[in-house]
């Protein structure tokens, strides 16, 4: 098994097809038959367009948020390329991953 983490980064609030994009990105998933993924916001980043932090004064939609996904990396591939033609252009990272059950 070549599985994989996939970690795609968005901005909280960009959207795509009328639907926040972390969101987008869970329901085509989803449609793919993907098992799981999950959406995490930070609370703090920074990147080409400087630092956010979560506060009273900051611009909402400006928190990075990340999508993840414990995959084959098949999988992965699959899920990276219907991104790619939907005309999406994110920041991803394709990391290897054990997975495993504690007892």
């Amino acid at each position: 098994m070549n599985t994989v983490c996939l970690r795609v980064f968005a901005s909280e609030a960009s959207h795509h097809h009328g639907k926040l994009t972390y969101e987008w990105l869970l329901d085509t998933a989803q449609e793919m038959g993907v098992g799981g993924g999950s959406a995490f916001r930070a609370l703090a980043g920074f990147g080409r367009h400087g630092r956010h932090d979560i506060g009273f004064f900051e611009l909402a939609g400006e928190l990075p948020v990340v999508v993840e996904f414990l995959v084959e990396a098949s999988v992965a591939d699959e899920l990276l390329k219907a991104i790619s033609e939907a005309g999406l252009k994110l920041v991803y990272a394709k990391l290897p991953a054990g997975i495993g059950i504690t007892e």
